[in-house]
């Protein structure tokens, strides 16, 4: 390929794209690309049967506030946009618990199956036949599919389909049967027609295909419309279980929130207990102390101060369950990767970038626990949410300092008034000091007992108004259009294939061959002159090349183009009357002889004088061409043994004179270097109007070069098909090498089949080139009815010959 490179670089002719020539080239092996199409179309129908159908249901639900009027300690921890929200609920959706409890709204405990052709299909929600379950070791129980085969009105075939060999064993309707720590009957006669099996299940067999094929998305942006969608193999499971999903759902969140609303109470309750003992302590200190000491009321200058104190010491205490709460966040932070609730004791202290950084925590953690269905705590996925956890961490560890140091200093700052009043205080009266102090503690006490009293109140007003937080819009309802076979786009993308494969095979053909098929070919890789291209030989060749069909069918394309080349032969050395012509190739079997013995048929019918001589001392078989031996000939002559008159041969029927080989010699190339061959060609020359030499190939012995030299016009033999690419740089190599301008090419076995042709028009015009010669190739004009036995066109296969 790097020769034919070289040369093609060398070249001086106008060659242009032939885009009808690029057409032909596809059009000649259009039943490659029909076959490609068709065995694709085929793939694709059986994928279209093998493929599992798949079907899809589809539901809405609204996210919307669990108490729209009341306040509830969870609105603070509510995401920042409807996305977050809908996206952290996703996980909610999906998760094991919702999952799980979904499934045992569905008839999930037998699954009934019937075996088509192709696939095995699952008929819920049909029971073609009753199977009660007796008794179940719920833990340990056989998950295999059992065939069942119908016998008659009172008997029924029942084997294991795991096993090939296993034989049925005939029970009677009603009889209970134990197989795989399952005690069960069948009731009901099966069916005739048809064969059926069923399996026994649990509500974890189902949550893996439940939870693969849910999905869950966004309605629309910016709204509060979650769209969920279900996939499976059977629509009317996938709307039964996405429905089933969605109430569990909406049940698992009413739980939630009454269980958030609930600790909360339980807090309260805590909190309150203590605060009660201490209201009535400190009520009952107060009222002895009046009694005992006969105190009334007190001045004004106490009872500001009282007040003051009292004011002092509830936010003081305030501040201390707000600690608490910052405290019980800061220890959720600081633990693994729960969901973070914020307490009670924090409403109004959270601002929203807090709640948001707890928002999107929380939706980690829910994704994180989803994903781990399926993945272990070491995967990268895994990693890559707690490394977004951690950072969330960090962050919310940094403002919740910054709370906690905010209510440090606020303490400090409340307890230093409660210093400064104390010493006010101390200047009072004895009598008046101890009643400040007990008057002040009731008062903290009552106050913060009312407040706990309050929202313990509004915690069980919110738990008795909670409402679900999502609510249906559109309920799923089964879908029967099969997705997962889209037999249009198969089929259209199996066409593309094929196309694009045949298409590729006539390329991959095409650019891993290394012959020369045309004269394009030929033009675009030498210089050397193109004297003819000779038609394929239209019938078959026997190893003898016995048929001259320019002789004995005149009128047939391949003798025309053979005539075209002994016509061209006549521009060859015009100056002569009697031309010498060596004929070679590149390698054997690329049809010198052939060629010789019809052009020598050629010239001799129109009575020119004719000698062919076989001076292929190796392997020539031109002898059985004439039916002659060749126990004698050119090498018995050249070594002395016979006389030329012995050795030569005349054949009447052609008119032909002819020199065979003779026995092959020990040194071939010696003898056709002698004087003698010489002297031979000077003695015939004179004799003959043409003196045919055919000659051993030039790429395998250096026989040939001594020939080469003495005549008049050298054709160098290319054979369609057969000669490679390199085979066209040999003339011109021969012409540089021993200073020739007598060598022409002739392209043999040139056929109609445009599958190898080159693609490329020569413009003779631009001058250049090799061609100073007219020559045809005759193609397309096969069939025009101007030749004897000419093809008919396929589609014209009604016409008469």
């Amino acid at each position: 390929m790097e020769q034919k490179d070289n040369i093609i670089q060398s070249k001086n002719l106008s060659q242009n794209i032939d885009f009808y020539k690029i057409f032909k080239v596809f059009m000649s092996r259009w039943y490659w690309i029909l076959g490609c199409v068709i065995i694709a179309l085929i793939l694709a129908k059986i994928k279209i049967l093998y493929t599992p159908a798949q079907y899809q249901a589809y539901a809405s639900i609204k996210i919307q506030e669990s108490n729209p009027i009341l306040s509830t300690p969870s609105q603070s921890s509510q995401v920042a946009s409807y996305t977050d929200k809908i996206l952290a609920e996703g996980y909610v959706i999906r998760s094991n618990d919702v999952v799980l409890d979904a499934i045992k709204n569905l008839d999930y405990r037998i699954s009934y199956h019937l075996k088509g052709r192709i696939r095995t299909t699952e008929l819920y929600p049909s029971i073609p036949f009753q199977v009660d379950i007796l008794n179940q070791d719920t833990l340990n129980f056989s998950r295999e599919r059992y065939q069942v085969s119908y016998i008659d009105q009172d008997k029924f075939g029942l084997r294991p389909t795991g096993d090939p060999d296993a034989k049925y064993k005939f029970y009677r309707y009603g009889q209970p049967i134990t197989l795989g720590n399952t005690t069960f009957r069948i009731t009901t006669p099966v069916p005739q027609n048809g064969d059926y099996s069923f399996n026994f299940n649990s509500k974890e067999d189902f949550l893996g295909r439940i939870t693969s094929g849910l999905n869950t998305s966004e309605a629309a942006r910016f709204t509060n419309v979650m769209s969920i969608s279900m996939f499976d193999q059977n629509y009317n499971f996938a709307a039964d279980a996405l429905n089933a999903v969605i109430q569990s759902y909406i049940k698992y969140d009413i739980l939630q929130k009454q269980k958030s609303a609930k600790q909360t109470v339980d807090f309260i309750n805590t909190q309150l207990a203590f605060i009660t003992d201490q209201v009535d302590s400190s009520s009952a200190n107060l009222t002895n102390y009046k009694a005992q000491n006969n105190i009334l009321d007190v001045g004004t200058t106490a009872n500001q101060l009282m007040v003051k104190l009292t004011d002092a010491e509830n936010r003081k205490n305030l501040l201390e369950i707000e600690l608490l709460g910052i405290t019980q966040l800061e220890s959720q932070i600081q633990s693994a990767r729960n969901k973070i609730e914020i307490n009670l004791n924090l409403e109004g202290s959270i601002t929203p970038s807090q709640s948001a950084l707890i928002a999107e925590y929380n939706r980690l953690a829910a994704n994180r626990d989803f994903r781990l269905q399926e993945l272990n705590a070491s995967a990268p996925a895994i990693k890559e949410i707690d490394a977004q956890m951690n950072q969330i961490r960090e962050a919310l560890q940094k403002s919740i300092d910054a709370l906690k140091t905010r209510n440090l200093k606020t303490a400090e700052l409340t307890n230093n008034q409660i210093t400064t009043l104390e010493s006010e205080i101390r200047q009072l009266p004895i009598k008046e000091q101890k009643f400040v102090r007990l008057n002040s503690n009731f008062q903290v006490n009552n106050r913060v007992q009312e407040y706990l009293k309050e929202k313990k109140l509004e915690a069980e007003m919110n738990a008795a108004a909670t409402v679900p937080g999502a609510a249906v819009v559109n309920k799923a309802m089964p879908n029967n259009y099969n997705i997962g076979v889209n037999e249009r786009s198969i089929y259209t993308y199996a066409l593309m294939a094929g196309l694009a494969a045949g298409i590729g095979l006539i390329l991959l053909v095409r650019f891993l061959n290394p012959y020369i098929y045309d004269k394009e070919t030929v033009e675009a890789l030498t210089r050397t002159p193109i004297i003819g291209v000779i038609r394929k030989f239209p019938e078959f060749i026997d190893k003898n090349n016995r048929q001259a069909l320019s002789l004995s069918k005149p009128k047939s394309v391949f003798a025309e183009s053979v005539r075209s080349v002994r016509t061209n032969l006549s521009f060859l050395a015009s100056h002569k009357k009697s031309k010498t012509i060596c004929i070679t190739s590149e390698i054997s079997g690329e049809g010198k002889s052939f060629v010789t013995i019809n052009l020598a048929g050629t010239l001799a019918l129109i009575e020119k004088r004719v000698i062919l001589i076989a001076a292929d001392l190796r392997k020539s078989k031109l002898h059985k061409a004439f039916g002659s031996d060749n126990r004698i000939g050119l090498s018995t002559y050249l070594s002395g043994q016979n006389t030329l008159e012995e050795i030569l041969h005349h054949d009447d029927v052609h008119n032909i004179d002819f020199l065979p080989s003779g026995p092959v010699p020990p040194n071939p190339s010696e003898l056709l270097h002698t004087e003698k061959m010489k002297e031979l060609l000077e003695y015939l020359t004179p004799l003959y109007d043409y003196v045919l030499v055919d000659t051993a190939p030039v790429g395998l012995v250096s026989d040939a070069i001594p020939l080469i030299r003495q005549s008049d016009i050298n054709l160098f033999v290319i054979r369609s098909g057969k000669s490679q690419y390199r085979a066209a740089a040999i003339p011109e190599r021969l012409s540089r090498e021993y200073g020739l301008s007598n060598l022409a090419i002739v392209l043999n076995a040139f056929g109609d089949d445009a599958l190898h042709s080159n693609y490329y028009t020569t413009d003779y015009s631009k001058g250049g080139g090799n061609s100073t010669y007219y020559y045809s190739d005759y193609s397309g004009y096969a069939g025009a009815g101007y030749y004897d036995n000419d093809p008919k066109r396929w589609w014209e296969f009604w016409k008469k010959k």
